[in-house]
């Protein structure tokens, strides 16, 4: 089934600033929140749609690959959309919408925080750092796509600890301020009654210990500095300042804390006879007047070796004669690009006095008088015998 566009589900205008997403995303999660629409399943199918655009969108990077490549570029993929396999997963994801009744359960503002407080988070360490590096490509790689191998210096988690940052199982201890549990429970008051809030430990992040004796290898950090060859497929049509994303594979965070992300700014270098216009690419052939006069087949190059093009009789200087799916494969697509050639007519500059003569009798003929040209113009035999 095709996919709705994701500006079209949240009902805002592709130059939406941040705010205004947030603000559509909001009306509309409240309009088909589970707990406003009980056993209504189209109602949880578009709250559920309308998540998926809201992560999409809310996030500048992948709002940027989504405005580039489409879905393809956000799903399934690395950094992509990330899927939401129940409800609480939307409500754990979208916290800032949906905690202290702006927009989660309509109960929420009563029972004091959202539904998903107490639960774990994985793993007590930050987030490792994002990751950018530039790579060029040549114009023949970006006409088919490549598979190139680059080389990363970051942080890996650290082997000895596995990430954790402590010295063994020995290297632990009890977490005192939750007493291990990893939770902190709090007694509420509301109209209804009293209620247990539970929440999260911000001493040991929901671990229940902490680190007691450092890892000597990393120092307790859990990662260690490495460098680090990663494969990475470019497809074919990317453009200067495209992104590749590659989820997971930027620093490793601290002690056990997920890795950040690698992201690849594509550069294209400058060709030495091609030009490039979007899928198409353009070539300069230097073509003898006897040519352009009486047709030939010539031989020019393209992104995949030499072709034969075939000149017909008369061509004129600035004619553009195009060559077939000849150009750039286009991104995500089947489609090629073209190559088109410029002609431009070489006249001689230096002529014995026998070529002058043919020239000359030449000129006696009708075919070889200009033709609806300019008075500012000079013709061919003109500017020879000028000369």
């Amino acid at each position: 089934m095709t996919k709705r566009d994701y500006y079209e589900i949240l009902s805002v205008e592709r130059t939406a600033t941040g705010d205004e997403i947030k603000s559509s995303y909001r009306k509309l999660a409240m309009k088909y929140h589970p707990d406003r629409n009980p056993g209504n399943h189209e109602a949880e199918e578009m709250f559920k749609e309308c998540a998926e655009a809201y992560e999409v969108l809310s996030d500048p990077t992948k709002r940027q690959r989504y405005d580039q490549f489409g879905h393809q570029g956000v799903s399934g993929g690395p950094g992509g959309f990330s899927g939401f396999t129940d409800m609480n997963d939307i409500f754990s994801h979208f916290g800032d919408i949906f905690g202290g009744g702006g927009g989660g359960s309509i109960f929420d503002e009563f029972f004091g925080g959202g539904r998903n407080q107490g639960r774990r988070r994985q793993g007590s360490g930050s987030r490792g750092s994002d990751l950018k590096i530039n790579l060029k490509l040549t114009l023949e790689e970006i006409a088919d796509g490549v598979e190139k191998t680059i080389k990363v210096k970051k942080f890996k988690t650290c082997d000895t600890c596995k990430g954790s940052g402590a010295k063994g199982e020995s290297g632990y201890a009890k977490c005192t301020h939750c007493n291990g549990t990893g939770e902190v429970r709090q007694v509420s008051r509301s109209i209804f009654g009293q209620f247990v809030n539970v929440t999260m430990c911000n001493v040991c992040n929901g671990e229940g210990r902490v680190v007691k004796e450092r890892c000597g290898d990393c120092h307790g950090e859990g990662r260690v500095k490495t460098e680090a060859e990663i494969k990475v497929n470019i497809p074919s049509g990317v453009s200067e300042g495209n992104y590749i994303p590659l989820e997971g594979q930027g620093n490793a965070g601290l002690r056990g804390g997920p890795a950040g992300d690698l992201f690849i700014h594509l550069e294209e270098e400058a060709h030495s006879i091609f030009v490039r216009e979007e899928d198409d690419i353009y070539y300069e052939l230097e073509l003898s007047i006897i040519d352009a006069a009486i047709g030939a087949d010539v031989i020019v190059p393209t992104l995949k070796g030499k072709a034969k093009l075939k000149i017909d009789a008369g061509t004129q200087p600035g004619s553009i004669l195009k060559m077939s799916g000849k150009g750039i494969q286009r991104l995500h697509s089947d489609r090629r690009g073209d190559q088109l050639v410029r002609v431009n007519v070489h006249i001689p500059t230096k002529l014995s006095g026998k070529e002058k003569d043919i020239l000359r009798e030449l000129a006696k003929s009708e075919n070889f008088k200009p033709n609806g040209k300019k008075k500012s113009e000079k013709g061919f035999f003109k500017k020879v015998f000028s000369e």
